[in-house]
């Protein structure tokens, strides 16, 4: 071999050892967004904990989340990329290592957080840090290749949170990412290379008010979110206080960063018009990725009865599916297809999807009936993310890529929240307004209803039930089939809602502009 084939073998090499660090780190932080999911129950038992003060394990994971994913351009550009994504991993090694040691509930809210301000950091700066490592011909089948960590890793969480701990204990959970954040790290000292993007901030150029600012306007969007249903929303004085302070930080963040010289967020990014349209796909994106991920494992364990690693292992075809569809699309997109025709037999696919959830969902449905729109979903998927994500970042250049890739990142996290708080709000409004209708035709006088109330008082009554006993027990499980017949409906009321929305997004696609990509392949490959 000459010495440039060499240094060819030696560069694909690191691309290769790179690219397995990204992806996993990614991995890594997903899947540690869902897998506590499966066990707030034990948490809750073995801490001590009211069902509220344990939903703060994910409410402080994910506010933090959401917070840094904004500034880790910024941080990369302050200490560089490389050093500032070892060190995100070492603070989410780390703090997963106190989760799992944490004595009460608190310490282990804090540790989430502490856990989120790492988490955010690696999603992004993984995404990026790909797209750096490749020329631009190979975008494509560099950000499938990391699309299938994003989203094979929501579906990952579930079962194997269930696995973990039904066979060992709640801990485990954080335990399990101490030896891969180990590895990541070293592989990350060793192969990956920061790029230069000019000279660092001093210490007094540093946008202090900006920073406090975004906290302030997503900190308290995400609680809102998080916490409004639970709270019933603007009738709860802390919700509307926080919407407040939400809704003015958010403008005020805004003005201070097109004013200030050395702004943390370079909102004139966004004068690109392939991003602007990038991170409205990516908000849907993640309401869709998010929200059906939250749904379907809630409906097969409150309506179906079933156990959370069973909800979890119904997941995992559509995901091998989605992994399988990324290659495939990568090269579709290396071939010059348009990624317009991608996106938009992506959104289609996924309105058929949600069409077939609402046509096959009762309280008896089963494995098989959900077994095909499922895969399904994984096509959708597979078609929306890369293009979207490639789409978005096709016209930038430079650093201009690490704040594209935050943008998109920081919506997609974004549509997630919107996405889970919308749905489980709708989920309790339609199933009240069900049950009202349902309830308004069960007329006593009717021979059927009062053959049923029969049936069941004589079946209660064979259990050593009183006739007056029986009665009651038999009202009661009309009520109770009232009240998951009522649950069914609005299940099958989101799902068509979700289709619809998935379905006015494909026009939204014809704003795109044709790819012409001013990448300069020399800013690809550091």
């Amino acid at each position: 071999m000459t010495q440039g084939q060499d240094d060819l073998v030696e560069y694909g090499f690191r691309r290769v050892i790179i690219t397995i660090t990204a992806v996993l780190c990614a991995l890594l932080e997903i899947v540690d967004t869902t897998i506590v999911n499966v066990a707030l129950t034990n948490m809750r038992g073995s801490l001590g904990a009211t069902l509220t003060d344990v939903a703060w394990v994910i409410t402080a994971y994910a506010i933090a989340n959401v917070i840094i994913i904004p500034m880790t351009s910024w941080l990369s550009q302050q200490f560089g990329r490389r050093n500032y994504f070892a060190v995100s991993i070492v603070i989410f090694t780390v703090a997963s290592f106190l989760c799992g040691n944490a004595t009460n509930i608190w310490e282990l809210v804090a540790f989430r957080f502490i856990q989120g301000l790492g988490g955010g950091a690696l999603l992004v700066t993984a995404q990026t840090i790909i797209t750096e490592s490749y020329p631009v011909a190979k975008r494509g089948m560099a950000q499938a290749i990391y699309g299938m960590g994003v989203i094979v890793g929501p579906t990952l969480g579930p079962p194997l949170g269930g696995y973990l701990v039904d066979n060992f204990s709640w801990p485990y959970i954080f335990y399990i990412n101490i030896p891969l954040g180990i590895i990541a790290t070293l592989l990350t000292l060793s192969f990956v290379r920061s790029p230069k993007y000019g000279e660092k901030l001093k210490s007094n150029q540093v946008d202090w008010i900006g920073i406090v600012l975004l906290a302030s306007f997503i900190g308290s969007l995400q609680f809102v979110l998080e916490h409004g249903q639970q709270d019933d929303w603007f009738n709860n004085g802390l919700i509307v206080t926080l919407s407040t302070i939400s809704f003015f930080g958010l403008i005020l963040f805004i003005w201070r960063q097109m004013t200030y010289k050395y702004p943390i967020v370079n909102l004139s990014v966004l004068k690109d018009s392939n991003l602007r349209i990038g991170t409205i796909m990516s908000f849907i994106l993640g309401f869709g990725l998010y929200g059906s991920t939250l749904i379907i494992p809630i409906y097969t364990q409150s309506v179906l009865g079933w156990t959370a690693l069973d909800a979890g292992l119904l997941l995992i075809p559509g995901s091998i599916t989605t992994a399988f569809m990324m290659p495939i699309v990568g090269r579709m997109i290396q071939k010059g297809i348009p990624q317009t025709y991608m996106v938009a037999a992506g959104f289609l696919t996924f309105f058929i999807f949600t069409i077939m959830m609402y046509n096959v969902m009762t309280p008896d449905t089963g494995v098989e009936h959900m077994y095909w729109p499922l895969i399904l979903r994984g096509v959708g998927l597979g078609l929306l993310f890369v293009p979207i994500t490639t789409m978005s970042l096709s016209t930038l250049s430079g650093k201009g890529i690490g704040e594209g890739a935050a943008f998109t990142g920081m919506m997609r996290q974004l549509g997630g929240s919107f996405g889970i708080a919308i749905i489980t709000t709708f989920i309790t409004r339609f199933s009240q307004k069900h049950r009202v209708d349902l309830v308004a035709h069960l007329d006593g006088s009717k021979f059927e209803i009062q053959q049923r109330i029969q049936q069941l008082q004589t079946g209660f009554m064979s259990k050593g039930f009183s006739a007056n006993e029986a009665l009651k027990k038999a009202y009661q499980a009309i009520d109770f089939s009232v009240m998951k017949q009522s649950t069914v409906l609005a299940y099958m009321d989101i799902f068509l809602y979700l289709g619809i929305l998935f379905l006015c997004c494909i026009p939204i696609i014809l704003l795109v502009k044709p790819g012409k990509s001013k990448v300069n392949p020399a800013d690809a490959m550091h």
